[in-house]
């Protein structure tokens, strides 16, 4: 296959993406645009535009973008309408941002002409497949590389090697082994490999950056009150907020409290099982919130079909197929069934727990008048029970009565 002429890499600042910078103007002597998202990982990116300068790419092939509040309203809100977890636990951090990443990489190789977009993944994770499947959905001609599949740089020390001989700068604590890799962005932060490989050790806690140890936090509640209109976060304590803002202030609420820390062994999409360390402080906040919104404003019905599509949904985010037509189509249902989720939650957060204590709604389907054991006053005849229950139980006895009979 011929080499691309102009190919845009996802480019952190990093060595491995600065030695990928490098691999691609020796090994295919194409012209490189840089593109670095800002997706709240907390890392000052202006390093990046100064190390690509440094590599030889021109000011007008660097893009950096501050893209926080597009990541979590176009996102990470309309996975959270569907209160999405991945086998039974991961909120999905990492995965959910692929989409935006990749999307935005074929839309600068369209507005510069390049023939190719470039991404860092390895050949054993789901990142490489997520890049991909996205980059094809949105532009089945465009030729996508993946260097950790092609290069011969396989170890620590031939990429040393590398970088050294082509004056990549190379900090001080990147020289030894990497004890873990962490990817990190305003709804997550994950860390596994090397020394969290083993998953019958305990994590050390320094693995864990974005909160404090449970037994470490407040001995004392705090309560926040989250608004939500139309199934989305929209304000905490009365205070409206930008979803970014929101999303960025639950960290910060979960964070205190030791929050929303996660030690979990997933299947991956290429089919080997792995060990991640996830901290999701304001996102599994967000969860217990709404659904204890959901709770007095969505039918039974609706509620409990939502339900069982969820696993499903959150297979085709966490496997990479965000673009495909049968997540479209289940996002189409989630957002119909968040049409009057609205209102007011109160959350108490302590220990490592989030926990939903109050809501209320003009739009609940909750009614005390109903469900109370005092007087129904005519709301409830408890008569109409006995009917129901003979209907339900028809089946079931005539199970019994066959399978009493003699010679059974």
């Amino acid at each position: 296959m011929s080499a691309p002429k102009k190919a845009v890499l996802a480019y952190s600042g990093g060595l491995d993406t600065s030695i990928i910078l490098k691999w691609l103007q020796t090994e295919y002597g194409c012209e490189v645009v840089t593109f670095t998202a800002d997706l709240g990982q907390g890392e000052e990116l202006a390093p990046a535009r100064r190390k690509a300068e440094l590599l030889g790419i021109r000011p007008e092939n660097i893009y950096i973008e501050d893209l926080r509040e597009e990541f979590v309203r176009d996102f990470v809100f309309p996975m959270f309408r569907a209160n999405t977890v991945y086998e039974g636990q991961y909120l999905l951090g990492t995965a959910i941002a692929r989409p935006l990443i990749s999307r935005r990489l074929v839309e600068i190789a369209r507005e510069t002409g390049a023939d190719a977009v470039v991404h860092g993944a390895t050949g054993k994770g789901n990142d490489q497949v997520r890049f991909e499947l996205a980059a094809y959905a949105l532009d089945p001609d465009i030729r996508v590389i993946a260097p950790w599949r092609e290069w011969t740089l396989t170890s620590r020390a031939r990429l040393l090697q590398f970088a050294e001989a082509h004056q990549i700068p190379i900090a001080g604590d990147k020289r030894g082994e990497a004890p873990f890799s962490v990817d990190a962005n305003l709804l997550h932060t994950s860390s596994e490999g090397k020394a969290l490989e083993n998953p019958a050790h305990m994590a050390p806690d320094h693995v864990y950056q974005r909160t404090l140890h449970p037994e470490d936090a407040p001995d004392t509640p705090e309560f926040i009150e989250i608004g939500f209109g139309n199934g989305d976060a929209i304000s905490i304590d009365g205070a409206a907020l930008s979803p970014a803002a929101l999303l960025s202030r639950l960290n910060d609420h979960g964070r205190r409290h030791g929050i929303g820390r996660l030690d979990m062994v997933e299947s991956r999409f290429v089919g080997m099982k792995s060990r991640g360390i996830y901290e999701t402080p304001g996102g599994t906040i967000l969860l217990a919130a709404h659904r204890g919104m959901e709770s007095i404003t969505m039918d039974r019905g609706a509620m409990h079909l939502k339900d069982r599509l969820m696993p499903q949904y959150a297979e085709l985010i966490y496997n990479g197929f965000w673009y495909s037509p049968e997540r479209e189509m289940l996002q189409a249902a989630i957002d119909q069934s968040q049409e009057h989720v609205t209102g007011t939650v109160r959350m108490k957060l302590y220990k490592g727990l989030a926990s939903c204590v109050g809501r209320w709604s003009e739009r609940s389907l909750y009614s005390e008048e109903h469900v109370t054991f005092e007087d129904d006053a005519g709301a409830y005849d408890q008569r109409d029970a006995s009917g129901f229950i003979k209907l339900n139980a028809l089946r079931l006895r005539l199970l019994a009565m066959r399978n009493r009979r003699p010679g059974r």
